[in-house]
Formats: structure tokens, C-alpha cells, sequence
């Protein structure tokens, strides 16, 4: 132990870990990992300074075994502390040293954390960034304000109402993704952590907020998925923010015509990791529900390829998106031309296994309605084994 707090409980631990135990559960209560008694987030953890005093005495006879003495904890960071950096935002001199300051505190652990949330902090720093970056097209310091809100909660009640009552908001962070003012590594970390407080936002934001979204905004996060200049991790948010922007018709015509399609199947076939890979399927097949979004799906050679390749080779969630790409194709575009591809590439073979396999029923179905809807075409292939026509009745 570190810094050895005693809980309501009467249990000593060290406050890092139970915090992070206390901070990470979902419920408002947790309960005491040795008595299993209710342990409320807000409840005192008391500093076991006697505790602390025999591990430093402790760490000191044994230092010529290598043993570093623990320091003296640091006293702990309070809701008015935070509500003075606030303040200080707002006084230019101070700025930089305060945005600093804060990042640090954040960095350090979740209580500090829990404080910042309590004190208003991620408003605060919002409407900072909007004011000091996005309107005066700044971007000293942005870096390390986009590294706060990463790391701190924005509650939802708070992002709902600061992105109905401000469209500048999603604008401002528009302009950071559009932005190309960084130098070296910074255009990374920027739009990563922009990509990244962004998806927070909209996914509180309402439906007249996600129908109304400006073109250069989707072209934007289009470009986000394009460019190499981007960790995992913002890839991922950029397209959970299109895939919770998908049901809106508009919406969808506007990634199609900036090029969405394309750039998703190039980036399935670069990066084929689970949770990626469940979310492009899931944009494809929002996109493919439109005719312009299936002939710019089958314009790609590696479309029917890529999505033939992942069923039943990621998840099930991939597996109910990719056939429902297949159906989609083959009922509105099954030409001859695609049929055959389907074929080439394995994807009827795939449908066939579907069928076979310890799937979800519906799915079974729906691979059998695929399959017999174009029987006529595949029964005659000698691509398909004899066993096609026993799948199909």
C-alpha cells in the first residue's frame, strides 16, 4: 500500500485501488470487497496515517534491499480547488499554467476525477474551448483541454442540454477535426481526443441535433477514417459517430457522396479487429439500404469479399450485419455480374455454412431466403456441391 485509507467498513486498502472499485462500478453503491457491505461512492475513506507510518519505517530498514520509501500522500484535491482552476480559466495569464495544472490532477486518479465531474468542469471546459480555440482559430493548449475531457466524465444530462442549447459546439469540433495547423505528432493526438469527446457528446445528443448535422461535419469524420494520422481508438469513435448518425436518410446520402463506402472496405481490409469490424459492418449495411450507397458498395472489388470473409469468423453481431449486406445486395442488385462474384468469393458457400452452423435461427432463415431466391442461378454452379439444394428446401 501506497496511501492506506479504512473505509465506513472498518477494512483498510490502498485508496487507489479501492477507489478505482468504488469509481468504476455502474450502481451508486458498490459493496466492501472483504464484509460484502454496502459501500457507497461518497462515503469517507479515512487516512490510516499509523498504517502508512509502518510501511514508511518498514520501506526505510529494508532500502539496501532496493526498497524505495513511500512518500507522504499529498492532501487529497477538494470540489473547491477545482472550482478555483475554473476560475482561473477565464484570466489569460493563467491559462496555460491552469489548463496544465488540471490535465495533471486528471491524470493522477479517479477521485480527482469524481471532483472535476462534481464541480462543473467538463461545461466549463467546453464552452472554454469554443470560446478560446474554435473563435479565435487558436490551438495552443487545445491539445491538453481535449486530453481533460477524454479522461473525465461528461454527464449525459449536462451534454444533451450544452449541444441543443449550442450548435457551435459540434461546429467547434468540426473545425479541430478539419483543422491542419498541428505539427508532428499533435495531429494524431488531437483528433483522436476530438474524435473521442465527440461520440460522448452525440450519443446524448436528440434527434433534431443528429438529422441536422452540416455537410462539412460528416465529411470531416469521413476524413478522420481516411486519413493514417489516427489512433485505434479514434478510428472506433469516429465510426460509432457515424453509425449513430445512420438512421437519418440525409445523413446516409451524405457520407455515400463523401466517399464513406470506399473508405470503410479499405479500412475493414487494413484493420480487421473485432470491435472495428463490428462497427463497419454496421454503417454498410445502413448504407446499402440506399441505391447509391449498394452501387458505390459494389463499384469496390473487395466489397462482396471482405464481408463474405468476416461471417462466421469475428462475431455474431458481425454475422447479422454482413447477411443482411448480402440480402440487401441480392434482392435490390443481384445481377448476373454479381451473382457470380458471390460465388468467386465464397460468400454462397458462406450462406450454406450459415445454415449449418449454431446460428441465431433468424439468421438461418435468412441465409436460406438468400439462398433460394437465386437458386436457379447457383443450383447450376460447380462451385456448389449437391448438398445446396438439400440446405435450400
Amino acid at each position: 500500500m501506497k496511501d492506506p485509507v479504512t473505509a465506513i467498513t472498518g477494512i483498510t486498502y490502498d485508496r487507489e485501488s479501492i477507489e478505482h472499485w468504488l469509481f468504476s462500478d455502474s450502481k451508486n453503491t458498490a459493496i466492501c470487497p472483504v464484509t460484502k457491505q454496502p459501500l457507497p461512492k461518497d462515503s469517507d475513506l479515512t487516512p490510516n496515517h499509523t498504517l502508512r507510518r509502518l510501511i514508511q519505517a518498514w520501506c526505510v530498514e529494508n532500502a539496501c534491499k532496493g526498497i524505495d520509501r513511500i512518500p507522504t500522500p499529498k492532501s487529497c484535491m477538494n470540489k473547491f480547488h477545482v472550482l478555483k482552476l475554473i476560475a482561473d480559466l477565464d484570466r489569460p495569464s493563467l491559462q496555460m499554467k491552469t489548463i496544465r495544472e488540471i490535465e495533471t490532477l486528471a491524470l493522477e486518479n479517479e477521485r480527482n476525477r469524481k471532483y472535476m465531474v462534481e464541480a462543473g468542469l467538463p461545461k466549463a471546459l467546453l464552452l472554454f474551448i469554443l470560446k478560446n480555440y474554435f473563435k479565435k482559430s487558436k490551438i495552443d493548449g487545445l491539445q491538453e483541454s481535449l486530453s481533460i475531457l477524454r479522461l473525465i466524465r461528461i454527464p449525459s444530462s449536462e451534454s444533451k442540454i450544452l449541444v441543443s442549447e449550442n450548435d457551435q459546439i459540434i461546429e467547434c469540433f468540426s473545425w479541430i477535426l478539419g483543422c491542419n495547423n498541428y505539427i508532428d505528432d499533435q495531429h494524431i493526438t488531437v483528433r483522436s481526443h476530438a474524435v473521442s469527446v465527440l461520440k460522448k457528446l452525440l450519443e446524448e445528443a436528440s434527434s433534431s441535433i443528429l438529422e441536422r448535422l452540416k455537410p462539412e461535419f460528416i465529411e470531416n469524420i469521413v476524413e478522420v477514417i481516411r486519413a493514417s494520422k489516427i489512433t485505434q481508438q479514434g478510428i472506433n469513435a469516429a465510426l460509432s459517430i457515424l453509425l449513430h448518425a445512420c438512421p437519418w436518410g440525409r445523413n446516409r446520402i451524405m457520407m455515400v457522396q463523401f466517399g464513406a463506402v470506399f473508405e470503410l472496405i479499405e479500412l475493414e481490409w487494413r484493420s480487421p479487429e473485432r470491435k472495428t469490424t463490428e462497427l463497419i459492418m454496421g454503417i454498410l449495411f445502413h448504407l446499402c439500404s440506399c441505391a447509391d450507397g449498394r452501387e458505390k458498395f459494389l463499384s469496390h472489388k473487395g466489397g462482396i469479399a471482405v464481408v463474405a470473409k468476416r461471417i462466421l469468423n469475428v462475431s455474431p453481431v458481425t454475422d447479422d450485419r454482413a447477411i443482411l449486406i448480402l440480402a440487401l445486395i441480392c434482392k435490390y442488385s443481384g445481377t448476373s455480374m454479381v451473382l457470380e462474384e458471390m460465388l468467386k468469393v465464397k460468400a454462397v458457400s458462406k450462406l450454406c455454412m450459415i445454415i449449418q452452423a449454431d446460428c441465431a435461427i433468424y439468421l438461418k432463415e435468412k441465409a436460406r431466403e438468400i439462398l433460394k431466391s437465386h437458386s436457379d442461378e447457383w443450383r447450376k454452379s460447380p462451385c456448389i456441391s449437391n448438398a445446396y439444394t438439400f440446405l435450400t428446401r
